[in-house]
């Protein structure tokens, strides 16, 4: 079952985890306190040198925590790493969050907390972990925690929903059967329901919660009177495209229709969201820039030394921005100087042999996309936002692609949902299946779903994935 947090959509099993770990964190700190200094629990406050109350340390140390699972994706339904990468992460997310801890107690004497207490709250919150995430492990698939679901029709419409096949598409609901719409040619044969009962009746017998339109002709048939006896039985009505958003994270181009998008929600661009949109640009991009500055000295001086002290470091390319506008993109040049000399655009792919030894270690760990920092300080780029495309990629994929312009009514970004979402990709194909997620994005992005996936970008780019 998902629900609608902030406008983003998140599971509720991995919502309940969220606050279960949180509670593990916030207590491994009295834990580590009262093996630290052998007390118990009400002399907590009192302990030597402690300035204040325990709890807010206990409170931020949790919040740090939380941020840095998240930050490895560990709180993503689509993380799908086998357990030894999940021991990795949890690991990788535990150190991560011991340092910044330890940091910042450090530069703020006034959160002092005692000589090894943040250690032993670190190993206490790695515990609880392998704890919390093996019950979570056996019940996240139980149907308890599922949304029961009816969907009215068994055609070419219904065989999108049938046809979900990744596990995090499906684990948020259950499809409880298809009940056939009239005068429709049959695509879902399995889970049949028979029409004649009645959709309330059926909804009642087969504990539903929720019954999906997907029909393939609503003009034909459609059983208004029943949905609506549906609404006011408390269960929810919900439209195919809007269904399979919710539970796939990304905008189906093939059954989109225009009105979808008119009367839907989504889509804001109210002032307090452009705001804190360019809030977040200028105050994260002059942060990340300030602390990736010597990573850019050196990316600079590696390019020199490879090919030359008259070798090009930055490459400038134009690329379609905000409203279909065109811009100059800056990159750390990663590729031969002579990678197109027939000077036709060409598509980058992976292993591209034009990458030199130095651009291929930058496209790893995403140094290369740094130099773009000056494009979203000088409002060309967001942070976040969908992957700017060459104007000549741009005009042929907007031919054969419905909806590719939709895209640019955000301006294109460094990272986004889609660089989380789809893997590496250089042709048509690759393209249509990231427009959905761009989509996706542009319906639903809020500055709390910015700042998901910027957190989850740490992720791709400490363990390399991606490119």
């Amino acid at each position: 079952m998902r629900i609608r947090l902030f406008g983003h959509y998140v599971y509720l099993a991995i919502a309940l985890l969220f606050v279960a770990e949180g509670i593990v964190f916030f207590a491994a700190v009295y834990g580590a306190v009262l093996v630290r200094f052998q007390g118990s629990f009400g002399d907590l406050p009192a302990v030597p040198g402690l300035i204040g109350a325990l709890w807010p340390r206990a409170l931020l140390f949790s919040l740090i925590m939380l941020l840095c699972l998240l930050a490895f994706g560990l709180y993503s339904a689509r993380q799908r790493a086998r357990l030894i990468g999940l021991a990795l992460r949890l690991i990788l997310a535990v150190l991560m969050g011991f340092a910044v801890t330890s940091a910042l107690f450090y530069l703020v004497p006034n959160l002092w907390i005692g000589r090894g207490v943040v250690a032993l709250a670190a190993v206490g919150a790695f515990l609880g972990m392998v704890v919390s995430r093996s019950i979570f492990a056996r019940v996240v698939d139980e149907d308890i925690l599922k949304r029961r679901v009816l969907v009215y029709g068994a055609g070419k419409a219904a065989a999108a929903i049938a046809g979900i096949r990744r596990r995090a598409d499906r684990r948020g609901f259950l499809v409880a059967g298809y009940v056939p719409a009239v005068a429709e040619v049959r695509e879902v044969t399995a889970g049949l329901l028979d029409p004649a009962v009645g959709l309330v009746n059926l909804c009642t017998r087969l504990d539903v919660s929720e019954v999906v339109v997907a029909m393939d002709d609503r003009r034909r048939g459609f059983p208004i009177a029943e949905l609506l006896q549906c609404r006011l039985a408390g269960v929810d009505v919900t439209e195919q495209l809007t269904f399979l958003e919710r539970e796939t994270g990304r905008v189906r181009i093939d059954i989109l229709n225009p009105a979808w998008m008119i009367f839907g929600e989504g889509f804001r661009r109210d002032s307090i969201r452009l705001l804190t949109g360019r809030v977040l640009d200028l105050v994260g991009g002059l942060i990340v820039f300030t602390l990736a500055s010597p990573f850019m000295l050196c990316a600079a001086l590696a390019i020199k030394l490879e090919e030359g002290w008259r070798a090009p470091v930055l490459y400038r390319q134009f690329r379609t921005g905000l409203l279909g506008e065109p811009y100059e993109l800056l990159k750390f040049r990663s590729m031969r100087v002579d990678a197109e000399q027939n000077g036709e655009a060409q598509w980058a792919c992976k292993n591209d042999p034009r990458v030199t030894r130095v651009g291929a270690l930058m496209r790893k760990t995403r140094i290369d996309e740094l130099p773009q920092l000056l494009n979203v300080l000088r409002g060309q780029m967001s942070l976040v936002g969908p992957r700017p495309e060459r104007p000549e990629f741009v005009a042929e994929l907007a031919e054969r692609i419905p909806y590719y312009h939709e895209r640019h009514s955000v301006k294109p970004g460094i990272t986004g949902w889609a660089q989380l979402c789809y893997p590496y990709g250089s042709s048509e194909q690759d393209a249509l299946q990231k427009l959905q997620y761009d989509l996706y994005y542009v319906k639903n992005n809020t500055l709390l779903f910015d700042l998901t996936i910027l957190l989850q970008t740490a992720e791709v780019v400490f363990l390399g994935k991606g490119r």
